[in-house]
């Protein structure tokens, strides 16, 4: 686990895994992957799995589509799941369109203007990142993109200097994840109801 709080290292002491606390100054999770990637202890691996923190509830069907989609030649293999009708104006919740051969489009918060060429393939996109370190590094390198700034969004920049997406597409709605305020006040309650299994 990649993180540059040392709070958070110590909040997972007792769980099986291993924190690495990385440069407080990178601008996203895929930096820190990167930078993680880097290191010597961690030099041979073939796939990187990106899981984001603000997804507690992931489920195993997003992580092994993300890596499949990398199995099949995609720089970078993601996961979304059906778009229920109050996701789909709200800007806590990412977007994804997807072409026919299952390769992301565009990633977006609102629907842009004029809507989309295929409404029927918009999908609620997972906070999961497949990709080989020789893709993550590549990723990292490449200069920023405005789009990435006003969305919000820092899978726009690979995804706009033509690297491709496969998005693995999930037969369920996406578990909540946790964007706002609220979200971590309604995962507290679930992983609480859940038991001290659920809470690790």
């Amino acid at each position: 686990m990649a993180t540059d709080h040392q709070d958070v290292a110590d909040a997972v002491a007792d769980l099986n895994l291993t924190p690495v606390l990385t440069d407080p100054l990178h601008a996203s999770g895929t930096e820190r992957a990167a930078e993680v990637v880097r290191r010597a202890e961690f030099a041979g691996r073939e796939v990187v799995l990106n899981v984001q923190g603000d997804e507690p509830l992931i489920l195993r069907e997003a992580l092994v589509g993300a890596l499949d989609q990398v199995a099949r030649g995609r720089d970078v293999g993601t996961a979304a799941g059906p778009l229920s009708r109050s996701a789909r104006w709200d800007v806590n919740r990412v977007k994804v369109s997807v072409d026919g051969q299952g390769r992301a489009l565009r990633f977006f918060r609102s629907p842009p203007a004029g809507g989309c060429p295929r409404p029927e393939a918009v999908f609620q996109h997972v906070g999961v990142y497949a990709y080989r370190p020789q893709a993550l590094q590549r990723w990292t390198a490449l200069p920023p993109v405005e789009e990435e700034r006003t969305e919000r969004l820092e899978q726009l920049r690979p995804l706009l200097h033509g690297m491709t997406f496969g998005v693995a597409l999930m037969q369920e709605s996406p578990p909540p994840g946790v964007d706002t305020a609220g979200d971590l006040e309604v995962m507290e309650h679930l992983l609480t109801a859940a038991g001290p299994g659920m809470r690790g």
